[in-house]
């Protein structure tokens, strides 16, 4: 069996879309306040996260192109649900003065 994790991510592309896109964001771009974030709902924010990369993608690349294709086979890799529970995780523990 082959392990594939990276950096403590399931994978790459996990950890390299996390890295550039959705850590770079907060949870009011989600609709949210951060004093919800222990009661969001992972599978809801996780969808919420790859429709927003995906739009990105989209706005790069304007929605065409093989360079869009490679892209969302990458993005289809990426586990939205781990990144969902570690940003949920993240801003729970968080005291808003330390943001």
């Amino acid at each position: 069996m082959t392990n594939n994790t990276y950096n403590g991510w399931t994978n790459y592309a996990t950890w390299r879309i996390n890295l550039e896109i959705i850590d770079n964001l907060n949870p009011e771009e989600f609709g949210l306040e951060r004093d919800q974030m222990p009661s969001v709902d992972m599978y809801i924010l996780a969808d919420a996260m790859k429709e927003r990369v995906t739009y990105y993608l989209e706005c790069e690349t304007e929605g065409k192109g093989l360079a869009y294709g490679y892209a969302l086979a990458f993005v289809d890799e990426v586990d939205f649900q781990e990144i969902a529970q570690a940003f949920i995780e993240t801003y729970s523990e968080l005291d808003n003065c330390e943001l």
